[in-house]
């Protein structure tokens, strides 16, 4: 026991986060849409809010607790797109896809200023075309794979 105390003193061991460094061939982008439905679930949510006009110190407490987590889980599944699409961008789509389908990096870079403007405000537009554009890189991944994209469980998985 002293010796691997001794050596994790000696050689210290960083964290590493990764999905897919080691290409392993499992991609999807359902990661993704479902990360872009939650931001638009959310801002849906913070817009539904009622603010407790002349409420009690309680009903103010709550409705802030509320409005922050709604805003705080936005914020981090806004992260989770673009770092969702920035796997399939660096580790799944190959120089073959980009010739293929030519709009597919400037779509990618749309998605991650989207995801980036959903961090930013609550904007019910933006989310959906959020949600969109992610929906543009699933078909753009699925005909990649030689399958037609069609989410057929969106609107039951988002509760619509």
């Amino acid at each position: 026991m002293r010796i691997l105390q001794g050596l994790r003193r000696r050689l210290p061991i960083r964290e590493a986060h990764a999905h897919c460094d080691i290409p392993c061939g499992i991609y999807d982008p359902i990661a993704a849409k479902i990360a872009a439905q939650t931001v638009l679930k959310m801002v849906m949510r913070i817009q539904a809010l009622d603010y407790p006009q002349g409420g009690t110190h309680e009903e103010y407490a709550a409705y802030r607790n509320t409005f922050s987590r709604y805003v705080t889980v936005k914020e981090q599944h806004a992260e989770v797109v673009k770092q969702e699409v920035n796997i399939l961008g660096i580790d799944y789509f190959k120089p073959e896809h980009l010739e293929k389908y030519p709009n597919l990096p400037s779509t990618m870079w749309e998605t991650g200023k989207l995801a980036s403007a959903n961090k930013q405000a609550i904007d019910l537009d933006a989310a959906k075309k959020l949600v969109d554009s992610v929906d543009e890189i699933a078909k753009i991944f699925w005909a990649s794979k030689g399958v037609e994209y069609e989410d057929a469980v969106a609107d039951v998985r988002f509760g619509a």
